[in-house]
Order: C-alpha cells, then sequence, then structure tokens
C-alpha cells in the first residue's frame, strides 16, 4: 500500500514538471532562445567545460547559464569569469533541478529571455535523478570524462537515452588513465545508437571548436518551434 501512494506521488510530481516545462519550452520558443541543459556526474569537469563554451560563444552570441547545485555558488562563480551573466540555483537536499525552479530563477534572473541568444543550464551533479525532469530544453548533453571510465554509459543507460549529445571531457588525460575512447563510444551507441559524441579538453581547447560549430549550427538550422528535435 505504501508502495502504490509513493508511485502515485511520483506520477503527479512528474506530471506537474512536465506542464511546467512544456510552458518553459513554450517562452523559449517566443523568446527564439536556444536553451541546452548539461547533466554529469560530479567531478566530469562539467563547468570547466560550460565555462569555456560561455566564453567562445559570448563573443559574438548573448549567453547565460542557470547553474543548479545542493549547498554553494562555488560554480556559479566560476562560470562568471567568461562575463557571462549566471544565475545561481541552491537545491538544498534535492539532487536534481526540476522546471519549477528553472522558471523560479527566470522570474528572479538579472536579463530577458528575448535578450538572450543562448541559455545554459548546468545540472546537480548526478546522473540518475535528473534523467526524468524536462526542464523544458531544446537539447541535453550529457558529459562524462575520460577518468571516469568507459562503461559510465552501460551503467547509466537512462540519462544517455534522454540525452542528445554525449560529451566525453578531459580528454587530455586519456593515455595517462589509459582510456580506450573507442570502447566508450561503442557503449554509447550501445544505449544510445546514432548519438552524436564530441571529445574535448576544455583545458588544451581540443576538440571545443567542435562543440561551439554545433551549437551555433543547432540555432541557424532548427527554427526553435520543433522543440522536440535534438542537437
Amino acid at each position: 500500500m505504501i508502495s502504490t501512494r509513493m508511485v502515485e506521488v511520483r506520477q503527479q510530481v512528474l506530471k506537474h514538471n512536465d506542464l511546467v516545462a512544456r510552458a518553459l519550452r513554450r517562452r523559449f520558443d517566443a523568446a527564439h532562445v536556444t536553451t541546452v541543459s548539461l547533466v554529469s556526474s560530479p567531478g566530469s569537469g562539467k563547468t570547466a567545460f560550460l565555462q569555456e563554451v560561455l566564453t567562445r560563444l559570448g563573443t559574438n552570441h548573448r549567453v547565460a547559464a542557470l547553474v543548479g547545485d545542493l549547498a554553494t555558488d562555488n560554480d556559479a562563480r566560476r562560470l562568471a569569469r567568461s562575463g557571462a551573466p549566471v544565475r545561481q540555483i541552491v537545491t538544498g537536499a534535492v539532487c536534481h533541478l526540476d522546471a519549477d525552479m528553472i522558471e523560479h530563477a527566470l522570474a528572479h534572473a538579472q536579463w530577458r529571455l528575448d535578450e538572450l541568444d543562448f541559455l545554459f543550464i548546468e545540472n546537480v551533479g548526478n546522473l540518475v535523478c535528473p534523467a526524468s525532469y524536462d526542464l523544458g530544453e531544446h537539447a541535453r548533453m550529457v558529459l562524462f570524462s575520460v577518468t571516469e571510465g568507459e562503461d559510465k554509459p552501460l551503467k547509466y543507460p537512462t540519462i544517455f537515452n534522454t540525452a542528445d549529445l554525449a560529451v566525453i571531457t578531459k580528454l587530455d588525460l586519456a593515455a595517462p588513465v589509459g582510456f580506450n575512447a573507442a570502447a566508450a563510444c561503442e557503449n554509447i551507441h550501445a544505449v544510445r545508437p546514432g548519438m552524436p559524441i564530441l571529445q574535448v579538453s576544455s583545458k588544451t581547447g581540443l576538440g571545443m571548436d567542435a562543440v561551439i560549430a554545433l551549437l551555433k549550427e543547432r540555432r541557424s538550422a532548427t527554427p526553435l518551434v520543433a522543440s522536440q528535435a535534438g542537437l
């Protein structure tokens, strides 16, 4: 009986989240802002990657970021070094962002959506909980580093199935840790056949040009009303 009740409550929560997420996506479409979320486990290099993206895109585009964290604003302060406006979302004990949090953060942000070309949402470091929560984004990137092992996609298939692009980070450490890139890509495609994969190093800049080119292509080639389309 208790188990049945828990399932019912979870279904209600996810239904509400989906309704808010759909409304957010309509707002993003109306403002013509391309919204991309990033998910990963802790320590993947997600913040360093996003800082590099914001810095590079910010030279020719209007960019901003929402950053989720359990307790600190450390990541938001790091991202602010890019020069982009950043708003922190402190989730407390909650291990993921949800659509209500995004809506609340936007209501108190120092920018308007129609003032942006790109909005990035950095989720809490977690490869489990975020998989169930639509944030209204147009595309989701899932990141994992070479130090985490090639079998990450096999261990967390749901998050890879809900993502549009896989990014393998910290490529500068691949040789020292004996990372097998071919095996990692094979595992990604075993879970999500055909998903695009980029391999990058935020430290050296390797692969970052391809990331920026892909983001620009996504914005220019898609009218943003086809919200179900991925990167």
